[in-house]
């Protein structure tokens, strides 16, 4: 079924405006997959705050124009996904990575962040980005590292004396 004008309009918005918010994109080829598996990855997507649409190529062309994206519309060819990674930069590449070990007709063909388009090699590179909560509690275990080893530099010296005077009990106690 062929778009109308308003429609393919209201596409080119859709896709302009999750666009403009994305932290990162990748596009996949999703020849041979199933409605029940695009369905599922949809799902899948709704869940990790992954924005995806399949469009036609100049369709998308023409609504990533103007964004961080626009380094992609050379090599949109063939019949493509795309996902927008709206809250955490490597949500769309974990979502295409790990569902892609059990569905092999989905592939990886573009990966761009920050306005740089990268080889879908990049895939695995952005998808072991941490999330936001991980990423927070590195942060927090760096942060409090520094307090500890301050707190048992400063008990040390009590430790030791309790250890030689138990050392000396010990000793008398043996004679």
């Amino acid at each position: 079924m062929a778009l109308d004008f308003e429609q393919k309009q209201a596409v080119v918005a859709e896709v302009a405006e999750a666009a403009g918010k994305a932290l990162a994109a990748v596009a996949a080829e999703y020849r041979g997959l199933t409605v029940e598996e695009m369905t599922e990855f949809r799902v899948k997507a709704r869940e990790g705050g992954v924005f995806v649409k399949v469009a036609k190529n100049t369709l998308v062309r023409r609504a990533i124009e103007g964004t961080d994206y626009e380094c992609m519309q050379d090599s949109l060819a063939g019949p493509l996904l795309l996902a927008f990674s709206m809250d955490d930069p490597g949500a769309a590449a974990r979502l295409v990575k790990d569902y892609s070990k059990d569905h092999d007709k989905l592939i990886a063909k573009l990966v761009a962040v920050g306005g740089t388009l990268y080889d879908a090699s990049e895939l695995e590179r952005l998808s072991s980005l941490p999330t936001y909560d991980q990423a927070i509690a590195i942060l927090m275990g760096v942060m409090k590292a520094p307090v500890e080893k301050f707190v048992r530099t400063l008990a040390e010296p009590q430790a030791k004396l309790v250890r030689t005077l138990a050392a000396v009990r010990d000793a008398k106690q043996a004679a």
